[in-house]
């Protein structure tokens, strides 16, 4: 028998580890304190329904998934020693604390008359497998992107004989037996077959539109599959052969844009591939400066930002779509975050520490490498001197306020030429358009000359 550990890979199809490793394989999951401390309640809600569906998997052709908690370094020698498993079989991770634990766990192995054996899944290629013509990782996305594009993929794993066990008593956990409050979002639901029904439509309509309509939020011409691919709910393998399909049957403006939503993969696999050779970007900045970056850090304002009451029209609704839905549209995380470091000239960690709360499809390669891109501290980051205005970028990406006024009902009666020029308004004409929305809690031609200065004297003696 084998023992197969499940992390970010919470699926029986497309499942490298789970399908190419030898023996019938019975699945278990460990709760690690370690990773829970990290965790958002709306990220840990969506695994536990993950986890229940993977459970019915593995009962439905007779097997069971184990579900334990502890530090995996013990657990998982304990669980296959008391299963006489052969082999313990995983999909690896990228992060660093990620490969740390899973040494400490195959040491521990070692010790037992137990085989690990660790296989690429959660990415396409290997980090390592596509460089630059030295041999170097890639820091810069469109080369990195020329190379995946064109790369063979292998193709998607099918369903393995499971080994037949007895069900064990043992539930899957409530949030309140992890330590978490139920959450205050409305959270997704996980599992293959919600993954599938959303790729599935994704393709038959909204993809054919992607490359004119993804930076509109209130079109919603996204895949919204960010937390099933996190958690693994569905194989990257599964995602990307379903969208090259679509690719050889589509032409024109149309292949344009399923070749679009194609790179956001690539993107996804970027990141991963930076944090693999980089672990320590998840705290420190990619790219350095001569000096500090001397961020203001102030507490009344990083406070209106998480609140959504910054009186920026656009900031407030995507930082309010947060706490409503546990997501968040992708060019309004960019316009959050440009405000966050270039208006309010606050470290580009406390973001990625609020959105690590509250994103359900919070993934350390993803946002790190969005809140550095943003902050001007990243590989192919925004150069500090390009700064979104935030008024501008609504007007540009939701003229008609309609994504606005979703989530922010004060100004649901409010025309949209006053929302897009509200910054512009006088005290007393705002009073009047909409009384209980918030004045600007600062002026961002101001921050703008501000955060400019703060970034000259970070690179000062460069020598550019």
């Amino acid at each position: 028998m084998r023992l197969h550990w499940h992390r970010r890979d919470l699926r029986l199809a497309d499942n490298r580890g789970l399908a190419d490793a030898p023996e019938r394989p019975i699945g278990l999951f460990v709760f690690d304190d370690d990773v829970l401390t990290h965790a958002g309640t709306p990220r840990v809600a969506f695994m536990l329904d993950a986890l229940e569906a993977l459970r019915e998997a593995y009962r439905a052709r007779g097997s069971e998934l184990l579900v334990r908690r502890g530090d995996p370094a013990a657990v998982v020698p304990e669980t296959a020693v008391g299963y006489d498993a052969e082999i313990v079989s995983w999909n690896r991770d990228y992060s660093g604390l990620a490969r740390e634990r899973d040494d400490r766990v195959r040491e521990a192995l070692d010790t037992t008359d137990t085989t690990p054996q660790q296989f690429h899944d959660a990415i396409c290629h290997e980090p390592g497998s596509i460089t630059t013509n030295a041999g170097d990782p890639y820091s810069v996305y469109t080369y990195f992107w020329k190379k995946w594009r064109d790369r063979e993929k292998d193709d998607p794993r099918s369903v393995p004989t499971l080994a037949e066990t007895a069900r064990e008593d043992e539930p899957v956990p409530s949030l309140s037996a992890l330590g978490f409050d139920e959450p205050d979002a409305d959270v997704p639901a996980a599992g293959p077959d919600a993954a599938r029904r959303l790729l599935d439509s994704f393709l038959e309509s909204e993809v054919c539109r992607y490359e004119e309509a993804r930076d509109y939020p209130a079109q919603e011409c996204t895949s919204r599959l960010s937390p099933h691919l996190k958690f693994g709910t569905i194989g990257i393998r599964e995602v990307d052969a379903r969208v090259r399909e679509l690719l050889d049957e589509t032409a024109g403006e149309r292949r344009e844009s399923v070749e679009s939503f194609r790179s956001q993969l690539a993107w996804r696999e970027f990141y991963a591939h930076v944090l693999y050779f980089n672990p320590e970007v998840v705290a420190a900045n990619y790219k350095t400066y001569p000096n500090p970056i001397e961020w203001e850090n102030d507490e009344t304002l990083l406070g209106a930002w998480k609140r959504g009451e910054t009186g920026y029209p656009i900031v407030d609704a995507g930082m309010r779509q947060l706490r409503e839905e546990a997501f968040m549209h992708n060019r309004v995380r960019m316009i959050v975050a440009s405000f966050l470091t270039k208006d309010l000239l606050i470290d580009w960690r406390r973001g990625y520490a609020h959105f690590r709360e509250f994103l359900v499809d919070h993934d350390t390669a993803n946002d790190n490498g969005g809140w550095q891109w943003a902050a001007s501290t990243g590989t192919d980051a925004q150069p500090y001197f390009r700064i979104f205005n935030p008024m501008t970028q609504g007007e540009r990406y939701d003229p008609d306020a309609e994504y606005i006024k979703t989530y922010v009902p004060e100004l649901g009666d409010t025309d949209p030429a006053v929302i897009h020029t509200w910054h512009e308004r006088t005290p007393i004409e705002r009073a009047n358009a909409a009384p209980d929305y918030p004045e600007p809690i600062v002026e961002h031609s101001e921050r703008r000359e501000r955060a400019l200065e703060m970034f000259e004297r970070a690179r000062d003696g460069d020598g550019e």
